[in-house]
């Protein structure tokens, strides 16, 4: 594995680099989201409650927050390459599990394992931008793989739903095996090092608490990731309150229903190109403060038509403009993040990404669920809640700064 992990290899094009790393990063709302449309019949195939099964999402979320945090110092201290290649077996192994699981405790167990192994895609993906760019370059970069991964958290329920129509829950299972087998594949072949000897950090526990603790306290840091979290948790409020609203509310059929979400991924992609085109001439900072703002004025006009009964178009309209805001804040709440953060990029990374995932799925995802079926309100308020602190935190914990470039 050292020698394989080290060797030298050719340098992907950018376009290449984009497509490994945005696989990487797309494996944490494709393992979390297309088996969601599975869960009925998981509880009924293997006996266990609906309150049971729903565990194995928790689990995901714990497994990848606990996996985050680890992947992210080791990745300083061994390398990028070493980590991600164990990572994704580990991924692969962890699906298989999942796939054959006969009760729901070892598909719990199953679920913790393989969202130990998508971690180390999620961290080392963005580390390995920030060793390979800085400035305006990194944000473009980011921009870039929106245009890739973007699409991820929003249609991985529909992929799910159609892969029901041919298999079984065990088949979703199957297929992200596969996916994650494919990947590691490509990465042993194509992805080189991008963080020399020289670059790395000793692999003590004690000097990496330390480094969590001094990102925790540092208010640029903080500020960027937590506004970034938000944003997710918003996103997450949307993947898993729109089916219910817009279907059981609004009598979308599912064909209706699968358009609307792809045409909101699709303004996601066309958000990423706006940013990366825009990004140099009015810097990171401005990029993303026009991001927050655009989602928290669609939030509140979400909320409002819920409320004031504007009717189904007077809910898309804002509610495409708030998703495609995510295509502004996350490249810009990233790279601004990771930009004092070069000889701690792992680690950085993996709090960037913790972040996101527990506020993302560990309290916008509950708080939808609260108002039960036949009423849009609660996702239009959760929305609408965190689009809003997103831009209050932002305002509060950050100055605008020079463009990076």
């Amino acid at each position: 594995m050292s020698t394989t992990a080290e060797r030298p290899l050719v340098a992907p094009t950018v376009f290449k680099l984009a497509l490994v790393l945005g696989g990487l990063t797309a494996f944490g709302p494709l393992s979390i989201d297309m088996y969601l449309p599975a869960m009925p019949q998981m509880a009924g195939e293997l006996h266990a409650a609906d309150a049971t099964v729903q565990l194995t999402l928790t689990s995901f979320i714990v497994g990848l927050a606990a996996g985050q945090l680890l992947v992210g110092p080791l990745s300083d201290a061994l390398g990028r390459r070493r980590p991600l290649l164990v990572g994704l077996a580990l991924y692969v192994v962890g699906s298989v599990l999942c796939a054959i699981s006969p009760t729901s405790g070892v598909l719990i167990g199953a679920r913790a394992v393989q969202a130990a192994g998508a971690a180390a895609g999620l961290v080392i993906a963005r580390a390995v931008v920030r060793d390979r760019y800085s400035g305006v370059e990194m944000t473009r970069f980011f921009s870039t793989l929106m245009l890739v991964n973007g699409l991820a958290p929003v249609l991985a329920p529909v992929i799910g739903a159609q892969l029901l129509t041919f298999t079984s829950w065990r088949g979703v299972f199957v297929t992200l095996a596969v996916l994650g087998s494919a990947l590691l594949a490509v990465v042993a072949l194509v992805l080189p090092e991008s963080l020399p000897a020289d670059r790395r950090t000793p692999a003590r526990p004690a000097a990496a608490l330390r480094t969590y603790a001094r990102l925790l306290t540092e208010r640029t840091f903080i500020g960027y990731a937590l506004a970034s979290g938000l944003m997710f948790a918003s996103l997450f409020a949307y993947v898993s309150g729109s089916s219910f609203a817009l279907q059981g509310v609004y009598d979308l059929s599912p064909q209706q229903f699968s358009l609307v979400f792809g045409l909101n991924g699709i303004g996601i992609i066309l958000a990423g190109a706006v940013n990366r085109r825009l990004v140099g001439r009015f810097g990171e900072h401005a990029m993303l403060r026009s991001g927050l703002l655009l989602a928290a004025v669609s939030g509140l006009l979400v909320l409002a038509a819920v409320l004031f009964g504007f009717g189904l178009i007077g809910l898309l309209v804002p509610l495409f403009f708030l998703v495609s805001s995510f295509g502004l804040v996350m490249p810009n709440a990233s790279s601004l993040a990771l930009a004092d953060q070069a000889r701690a990029a792992g680690s950085a990374s993996a709090l960037l990404g913790v972040l996101q995932f527990l506020i993302g799925g560990g309290l916008a995802t509950p708080l939808v669920g609260l108002g039960g079926p036949g009423t849009a309100l609660p996702m239009a308020a959760v929305v609408a809640g965190f689009s809003a602190l997103a831009l209050l935190v932002s305002l509060v914990l950050n100055r605008p700064r020079p463009a990076l470039g």
